[in-house]
């Protein structure tokens, strides 16, 4: 039997973190790597908190912030938790030698940087990513009859529309960084909130929950922002809010990774 090909998995947001945890889960060595102090807010639907407190889980597997490189290989080895490293990128691709590289930052403003060739195969996520000239393989991330699909020829979908409605309301759930700075907060993701009430500060400057509601997301305190980083997320939707775990829309981005990756080995 072919021995399973390591892979690295950029990013642990939702997204990243469900593609994380479905190849784990399928056998597959796995390994995450992310900026030291990541934005990211849906955080107990994701593996990003490992990152500030040394470990994280989600749906029953563990994430391990691992750096140095003897623990990360007896990592890959054991296959008992996904080590997550936070250590120069280059360093890591050059020391790991991934077999399958797996872009899922999900980047939607910014242009994700051409991957073809860091690894035997690579894979983007969602906007910005052309299948057979940035990476040999995109996925899309879009929200409809699409969502997941592998795509060998072409580009993924642009950003476009409202993010999903939920009791009426969409984009206005949302708050973002109006200034740069550090990102502070005493609440924590599940807290209950009211329309008006200061839920976090950047530079004393204070940012309100636009509706009641439940934090589905929310950065982590002390984390330095920029303008326009999406630092707050309230649910409407009350007891039926989904604060955790993996949800619809990263876990059929997920099945479309698996796919890819297990059309790749099959030849």
């Amino acid at each position: 039997m072919t021995p399973s090909p390591k892979i690295l998995v950029r990013g642990s947001g939702d997204v990243a973190s469900a593609a994380a945890h479905l190849l784990f889960r399928s056998g597959y060595a796995v390994l995450m790597h992310e900026s030291p102090q990541p934005s990211a807010t849906r955080r107990k639907m994701a593996f990003t908190d490992a990152v500030f407190d040394g470990l994280a889980w989600l749906e029953g597997v563990e994430a391990r912030r691992i750096d140095a490189l003897p623990g990360l290989l007896a990592a890959f080895e054991a296959r008992q938790f996904i080590p997550l490293s936070v250590a120069d990128f280059g360093w890591l691709l050059r020391e790991v030698s991934p077999a399958i590289l797996v872009d899922a930052r999900m980047r939607k403003h910014s242009q994700p940087e051409g991957q073809l060739g860091l690894a035997p195969l690579t894979l983007g996520l969602g906007p910005g990513f052309v299948a057979a000239q940035t990476v040999d393989i995109a996925i899309e991330t879009g929200r409809g009859p699409d969502l997941g699909r592998v795509i060998r020829s072409g580009a993924a979908a642009a950003l476009k529309g409202e993010p999903v409605s939920m009791a009426g309301h969409a984009r206005d759930r949302y708050l973002y960084a109006p200034v740069e700075g550090i990102f502070r907060t005493d609440l924590q993701v599940g807290d209950q909130v009211r329309q008006g009430q200061v839920v976090a500060e950047i530079n004393g400057q204070p940012l309100m929950a636009p509706l009641d509601g439940v934090l589905r997301g929310l950065t982590r305190d002390g984390v330095p922002v920029t303008v326009k980083t999406k630092v707050v997320e309230v649910d409407p939707r009350g007891e039926s809010a989904q604060i955790s775990g993996i949800a619809e829309r990263p876990a059929k981005i997920a099945q479309g990774v698996l796919q890819a990756v297990e059309e790749w080995r099959a030849g």
